[in-house]
């Protein structure tokens, strides 16, 4: 069953910028305020240019307003998601998490095989978490679109 409104983040290692830097999910959320989205590919068109830079660019506002963490979430190895977040200019606004394995995409039943990007990816979704818990969610309806994961979809 997917994830949904109520749901606890589940205890899974993401990993940044290297393999052996793992941080865990539950205790990332625990106690915080985290936007979590996920994207089918780093370094894709509509994650490139749309869906990773609208979150960049609100960083501020967001944390502002009381966003601990932003954090973005592909099925992709940690050095691929390392040198995405450079080329998109997102160190100290949002994190860029790898699920190589797609250990949290499956968790949380978002999961879509799409074979022109490797096999087994990540939907496209948004959500708000407050406490580990998740109090807002965004599913595309088509998967990957770009209509209802965006930055400005997400209520404070």
């Amino acid at each position: 069953m997917p994830v949904k409104i109520g749901d606890s983040v589940p205890s899974i290692n993401l990993y940044e910028n290297t393999p052996a830097n793992k941080v865990n999910l539950s205790e990332l959320c625990n106690g915080k305020t985290v936007i979590l989205f996920a994207v089918p590919g780093a370094f894709t068109p509509g994650c490139s240019k749309t869906h990773l830079p609208g979150y960049v660019d609100s960083a501020t506002d967001l944390k502002s307003k009381g966003v601990d963490e932003i954090v973005c979430v592909s099925v992709n190895d940690a050095f691929v998601m390392a040198a995405w977040a450079l080329d998109q200019k997102a160190e100290g606004k949002v994190r860029l998490l790898a699920d190589p394995n797609a250990e949290l995409t499956k968790a949380f039943d978002l999961a879509i095989d799409l074979p022109p990007l490797g096999g087994i990816r990540s939907k496209r979704y948004s959500m708000l978490i407050k406490n580990g818990k998740v109090e807002q969610l965004n599913v595309e309806p088509d998967n990957t679109g770009l209509s209802c994961s965006l930055v400005n979809k997400i209520v404070l």
